[in-house]
């Protein structure tokens, strides 16, 4: 079998390092022939010189001149959205609405998207959407709970029928069982102690408010064509269900085990085929129990946000991501409390200009309308 073409962008972040992780331990199924960032120039460096690709995209200026300078014979270039170019397979680990042109350049190529950035799926669903009919494009979901409903529904001969709901499943974050009040003064460290995963500091803030949550509803009604009435999140401390399909006949199917970000992306860099290789086995005789409760949508607002969000449709979800955005950035910047991050977001959407998008100006203009407002909120 021939070897398959990787590209990397956001291989700085933590998706990225795993993939270079998983891309070791193949036994040479895979070359990686592209990394890209945004500015972290010494640590793409490194990067490169271990893995030898053919080109490296660096958004910064600055920061690309210096790769440029210490990766010679290797393309430099300034555009992450290039690296679907000579690749078989990119992962989009880029957080936030830049991963955007990284999604749509590979769709438009018809290569195959491991997708981790859901934000330029929510964001950018209307004009994403005409480009997965493209030959060859593909999007297979890296996130752990959208890589467990598509395992799930490959049970199904005719999801359109058989489908009676996606059940989400979602750690509950660090705040779990926590009142509104006892969350007034909670610590930017606070947030960032996710009890299960270790991910990036905004995906981690966004699991201790349920907007993680909430965007994974959008995303995943914008990948598997599932209403939002048929779309539920139950809360699992445990992380070791990942999400579950319950289909007509009353069966549900659930994909389960340890929380390994490695697996999901081992499957979307071999899909169809899985990989030899076993992570997040279960010790079958360690599991001693798996329990699951309703989310408490009265303290974390953000997930019934996202739900109300998601239905209006149109350039909404773009602005529920920017704002969101904006609203955490100044939550890990400490200019606001964690319990004011729904607020923000709700008093953006307020302003809200119920546009349809058709192009990409489009998209991008509600993304930097939904900031400028978001930007004013917390100046208030």
């Amino acid at each position: 079998m021939s070897v398959v073409r990787v590209a990397i962008a956001g291989s700085t972040g933590s998706i990225g390092t795993q993939t270079i992780d998983v891309i070791s331990r193949s036994g040479g199924e895979y070359e990686i022939v592209g990394l890209g960032v945004g500015s972290s120039a010494d640590a793409v460096i490194a990067q490169a010189k271990l893995c030898r690709p053919k080109m490296v995209a660096v958004s910064n200026e600055v920061a690309r001149i210096k790769v440029a300078q210490a990766l010679p014979g290797v393309e430099v270039v300034a555009d992450l959205a290039e690296l679907a170019r000579d690749a078989d397979v990119v992962v989009n680990g880029v957080v936030g609405f830049a991963g955007l042109s990284v999604t749509m350049a590979t769709l438009q190529h018809g290569k195959r998207l491991a997708l981790a950035n859901k934000e330029s799926l929510i964001a950018g669903g209307p004009i994403v959407q005409p480009l997965r009919k493209i030959a060859g494009a593909v999007i297979v979901p890296v996130d752990s709970e959208h890589c467990a409903i598509h395992q799930c529904l490959r049970s199904s001969l005719d999801t359109d029928r058989e489908v009676h709901r996606l059940l989400l499943t979602a750690s509950g974050g660090p705040f779990r069982g926590r009142s509104a009040d006892s969350l007034q003064h909670v610590t930017i460290a606070d947030a960032l102690k996710h009890p299960t995963w270790s991910m990036g500091p905004k995906i981690t803030v966004d699991s201790s408010t349920l907007m993680n949550k909430g965007l994974e509803v959008i995303e995943a009604h914008e990948l598997f064509g599932i209403s939002f009435d048929d779309i539920d999140v139950v809360v699992h401390p445990q992380s070791v269900v990942h999400s579950m399909v319950e289909f007509s006949d009353g069966a549900v199917i659930a994909q389960l085990s340890m929380p390994d970000m490695r697996l999901p992306i081992a499957y979307a860099l071999g899909f169809p085929s899985r990989s030899h290789i076993a992570f997040g086995a279960i010790d079958w005789k360690a599991l001693s129990r798996l329990d699951f409760e309703a989310p408490d949508r009265a303290t974390f607002r953000c997930l019934d946000l996202a739900y109300q969000v998601g239905r209006i449709g149109g350039t909404a979800p773009a602005w529920l991501s920017a704002a969101n955005e904006i609203a955490v950035e100044a939550f890990l910047a400490g200019r606001i409390s964690w319990s004011r991050i729904a607020s923000v977001i709700e008093q953006t959407m307020q302003h809200h200009d119920g546009i349809s998008p058709t192009s990409v100006e489009d998209i991008l203009l509600a993304d930097a309308t939904a900031r400028r407002f978001a930007t004013e909120v917390l100046g208030q």
